[in-house]
């Protein structure tokens, strides 16, 4: 079955539907190849191959019966392990919720699950997606399939992980600066971050509410656009969701048609500090889109150059405040509970040991900001260039369609080169931050390779809130225009890696 793993989520699901496969025999191929490589990639925290089997059956039996499903009935998926499944261990990548079992599901792993996917595991992530590279996972780093001693990205490096290494066809990230953009950059996969409040947020733990968004990862641009339509609408329990119709997003992905567009090139996410062969592949995906008939203009946004220092502090009050229900009292970890020592002890001491060094780091940079005499003067004004920003966007996108840059401004680091530079760390997020911090759409597509270490190069799509389906479009044209160029989606070059038997088929 090694020939069904590299088939898209779309083809699975039109054979699954077609009953040419089963979708157990399509789930037990990729719990057979996280069964080979994980070791070597550690995308995953957990497997629940029981679980996985059992929805497949259920599946199989619907179809079976005669009833019609949706497009990606069937198809495996693996979900980062910050949405909360029933009765499955959900850790946020931190010891401080080891061995926690929620008893709910959040809103979107439920989504998922009425459309039939199948849910593999939980993947790995930085503890409560604090990190641009998942080193910072209470379980040990993930490694990048392109070349395992280079980090796969993060928050979410273990759904992009899976994806490049053919574990699974689909993935659930999260998106808080670039969780989701920046992992499928770095391992030549597509990840979204919907417009702020088109998908929901109940269910997944909170590191910043006012920035997370759950989103879709893909190795394809179609892929990804079948998982955001299921995951996306309306969710009355949460009460930032966006009462409005999902974006026609499917049909932006088969169309992919950019005859008319005007993309704006802005003019701030670029020069030094970006790699060569980042800018050079973006130079050239510009060109692509220029032949296939989009207008490319410059455009200036000069706020964008201070989103990274207000981020680093909106982003850590959230978390300041978000992060103080974990004290050992009502479920996860509980250190120094002998009987000897009183409450706050306790708390104390289950704070020191559950939570790691970044998640420290942040907690108390954020307890700052938000201190009395410091609160205007950090948190307030870093609200204040958030607004600027969201100015900085409409502006642009009076005058174009879609904005764009490179996704980040390296190709990926290597494991342990950044971890004692906080500050390097966080400048791989300079190109995504902005649009969390106004909460439009945007994602990652595979540019191709930098010519200097052959390693991929992600491009970013930016649109206006409530117009994913713009990135869509975007990404689907570029995807068909390196495919021609480069004979393939850029995960190809690497199937006969991860997948040796595929040839075979």
């Amino acid at each position: 079955m090694t020939d069904v793993i590299r088939l898209t989520a779309a083809e699975l699901g039109r054979k699954i539907a077609a009953r040419e496969l089963t979708a157990v025999a399509v789930t037990q191929a990729f719990l057979d190849q996280i069964a080979r490589n994980d070791d070597a990639v550690h995308a995953f925290l957990y497997v629940d191959a029981e679980g996985a089997l059992a929805q497949a059956a259920a599946v199989d039996a619907r179809l079976d019966a005669g009833e019609t499903m949706g497009p990606l009935a069937g198809v495996p998926l693996a979900l980062k392990d910050l949405f909360t499944q029933a009765g499955l261990p959900t850790t946020a990548g931190s010891r401080m919720l080891q061995g926690w079992r929620p008893p709910y599901s959040a809103t979107v792993t439920q989504r998922l699950i009425d459309a039939g996917i199948v849910i593999l595991g939980k993947t790995n992530l930085d503890e409560f997606a604090m990190g641009s590279s998942t080193e910072n996972s209470a379980f040990g780093p993930t490694h990048n399939p392109w070349d395992l001693a280079r980090i796969p990205g993060g928050s979410g490096g273990g759904s992009s992980a899976s994806l490049a290494a053919f574990e699974a066809p689909l993935a659930m990230g999260t998106d808080t600066g670039g969780s989701i953009r920046q992992p499928a950059s770095v391992t030549g996969t597509v990840g979204v971050k919907p417009t702020y409040g088109g998908t929901s947020r109940f269910g997944v733990i909170a590191m910043a509410s006012s920035l997370d968004q759950p989103g879709p990862c893909a190795r394809t641009v179609l892929d990804a656009a079948l998982l955001h339509e299921v995951i996306a609408g309306h969710d009355p329990l949460d009460s930032t969701s966006i009462d409005a119709p999902v974006p026609p997003v499917v049909e932006a992905a088969r169309s992919g048609d950019v005859s008319g567009m005007k993309i704006g090139v802005v003019t701030e996410l670029g020069g030094e500090g970006y790699a060569p062969g980042v800018e050079q592949r973006f130079g050239e995906a510009l060109d692509l889109l220029r032949a296939a008939g989009a207008e490319i203009v410059e455009v200036s946004c000069p706020h964008f150059s201070y989103a990274l220092g207000a981020y680093y502090l909106i982003m850590p009050s959230e978390v300041s405040s978000n992060l103080a229900r974990y004290d050992g009292m009502r479920y996860g970890l509980r250190a120094g509970d002998d009987g000897s020592r009183g409450t706050e002890e306790v708390m104390a001491l289950t704070r020191e040991e559950g939570f790691g060094a970044e998640v420290k780091r942040r907690i108390i940079l954020g307890t700052y900001a938000l201190s009395s005499g410091y609160y205007d003067a950090y948190y307030g004004s870093a609200q204040k260039v958030r607004r600027l920003i969201a100015d900085d966007f409409d502006a642009a996108f009076a005058q174009v369609d879609v904005l764009v840059s490179p996704s980040t401004p390296t190709t990926a680091f290597r494991i342990g080169e950044r971890i004692d530079d906080p500050l390097a760390m966080y400048k791989s997020d300079l190109c995504t931050i902005p649009s969390n911090m106004a909460g439009n759409a945007s994602g990652s597509f595979p540019a191709g390779l930098a010519p200097e270490d052959g390693l991929p190069v992600g491009f970013q799509v930016m649109a206006p809130p409530l117009a994913d389906d713009r990135v869509y479009r975007v990404g689907a044209a570029l995807e068909r225009a390196v495919a021609e160029r480069d004979g393939g989606v850029l995960t190809d070059q690497i199937a006969a890696r991860w997948v040796p038997q595929a040839q075979e088929a």
